[in-house]
């Protein structure tokens, strides 16, 4: 995989998680150094300015140093969130965490931010919907892709999952690398060729 040396402000906003607007706003201030592409508006982030901007911030930097992409499997049946896990494990580009309730799940994309949140509906403690309306409400998240998984869930539930801010939706059981192959996709990332 070849590592990026510059960056879009589209790329920048995910690698930093902020909204592409603070990434522009910080750009067009030069507290972001860049440079635009001769005779356009784009501007573009060279690596080295992208890291000191991070840095400077206190952003953490592992995600543009590992080039992973996080993945967090919130499910309480174990048995499937190790299936996940090693789905994911063995595709090198993501780093995976897992809660098994609503409350860890919580915790876990406070601190580890994910990318990617692989989320069971039906928690012991709280629902799969409660969790994207808490992901949604804090804008530090807003990057944050999540895919609902449920073995029960009648269509007008799917609906509230994705007002909800669900970004896709899939039945259980479900073939675990067609999940591989959504994540890939809400994360703009080539299609895994593993399987």
């Amino acid at each position: 995989m070849s590592t990026k040396t510059v960056f879009t402000t589209g790329e920048a906003a995910k690698i930093c998680k902020v909204s592409q607007q603070t990434i522009i706003r910080c750009f067009d201030n030069g507290t972001l150094k860049g440079f635009r592409v001769p005779g356009s508006r784009f501007r573009r982030i060279p690596r080295d300015h992208l890291y000191a901007f991070m840095k400077d911030n206190g952003i953490p930097t592992d995600t543009l140093e590992s080039g992973k992409r996080k993945v967090l499997i919130v499910d309480d049946d174990e048995e499937l969130v190790e299936l996940l896990s090693d789905v994911f494990a063995r595709d090198s580009r993501f780093e995976i965490r897992t809660a098994n309730n609503g409350f860890a799940a919580g915790m876990a994309v406070k601190e580890f931010r994910p990318d990617l949140v692989v989320l069971d509906v039906m928690l012991p403690d709280i629902n799969g919907k409660e969790v994207c309306e808490r992901v949604r409400s804090d804008e530090t998240l807003e990057s944050v892709k999540i895919i609902c998984i449920s073995g029960m869930v009648e269509q007008d539930k799917v609906i509230e999952l994705r007002e909800a801010g669900a970004d896709d939706f899939m039945h259980k059981p479900f073939n675990v690398d067609r999940l591989l192959d959504r994540a890939c996709d809400l994360l703009d990332l080539q299609r895994s060729v593993t399987n």
